[in-house]
């Protein structure tokens, strides 16, 4: 999404469709756009699907869309957005590196919807940048491209690169570039029409309040669990959480099993192997860097643990994974 545009004619946005790309995101990213040329009664937007070979694309959602051109027959475009969904690397290869280069040399704003960030980052194009993505999918982006600076808000626009974490995200960012390049007004009235009734900065949170998704307001117990959640690849001691969440390890104890059903060591456990199976699924790092960054001090222990939990190896659960 461009911040800056002549206004004489419609401003042209490349969406690239990649197979198992997010519906949500990219209807999303979409219905703005199309709802304010309606409002302002112009056409301020114009946009063209994009596919790799220009064949029709599969979101993962199974619905699959036509598309108006193969990448090799987009020579230049103002605006680009590379829309992605689950494993996003395994749909990289050598002609879709050097076409986007190609237009990143013509002076196209890239931007990625939802996991469209690690493509544009595996090819090299998002040094300098700052980029988001959907929260779920940014501890292994993190890993996989450690150099690369992260935020996670709910979206990112620069003057050559944009970012959003996905899902309604997309409407939100959507909305703030209407608002920058025509007004507030507009952008008001594009999100009533939506019945979205609030624009969301991008500093807004991805998620709920841990409150929220714990279902609970005792303050000692949220800050436990939040320091948990900080505290991943080197975890913390349960006397030093209790320590500093201000309560004894016994009420620490009596605090997660009065109010999650579980033990304060059980529910740590679960909050690192699942960040390791995301891990698992969204990047190649071998499984001894997987376990080293969510705590474990061998691939040993680590199998282990997350064999015991899950039922299965995190060999079986590498080999599954297109990554």
């Amino acid at each position: 999404m461009r911040l800056e545009h002549d206004g004489t004619t419609p401003e042209r946005i490349g969406f690239l469709l990649v197979p198992g790309f997010s519906m949500m995101a990219f209807f999303a990213a979409v219905e703005p756009l199309r709802i304010a040329n309606r409002v302002a009664d112009r056409a301020l937007y114009a946009w063209c699907l994009i596919s790799t070979d220009g064949q029709p694309v599969s979101a993962s959602n199974g619905m699959t869309l036509m598309v108006d051109h193969a990448m090799d027959e987009v020579a230049s475009l103002p605006c680009l957005a590379v829309c992605s969904g689950f494993s996003p690397e395994a749909q990289l290869s050598r002609p879709l590196i050097r076409w986007l280069h190609r237009l990143d040399r013509g002076g196209c704003v890239l931007g990625g919807l939802d996991t469209g960030g690690f493509l544009l980052a595996a090819a090299g194009l998002l040094e300098g940048a700052r980029v988001t993505l959907h929260w779920e999918s940014l501890p292994a982006f993190r890993e996989r491209f450690p150099t690369i600076a992260t935020s996670d808000e709910l979206f990112e626009l620069g003057p050559r690169r944009f970012s959003c974490a996905g899902g309604a995200a997309a409407m939100d960012m959507a909305l703030a570039a209407i608002g920058h390049r025509h007004g507030s007004a507009l952008a008001v009235a594009v999100s009533e029409q939506l019945i979205h009734d609030r624009i969301r900065s991008r500093g807004d949170q991805q998620r709920m309040s841990l409150a929220r998704r714990l279902g609970t307001h005792k303050r000692r117990l949220i800050e436990a669990v939040a320091l948990m959640e900080r505290h991943l690849e080197e975890p913390l001691s349960l006397a030093e959480i209790a320590r500093r969440s201000g309560v004894s390890p016994r009420q620490l104890q009596r605090l997660f099993e009065q109010e999650l059903n579980s033990s304060p060591r059980h529910w740590y456990l679960m909050l690192r192997l699942t960040r390791a199976r995301q891990l698992l699924e969204d990047t190649q790092l071998d499984i001894l860097s997987v376990g080293l960054a969510c705590g474990f001090a061998s691939s040993s222990s680590f199998s282990r643990a997350f064999r015991a939990q899950f039922g299965v190896s995190p060999r079986r659960v590498r080999l599954a994974s297109p990554n």
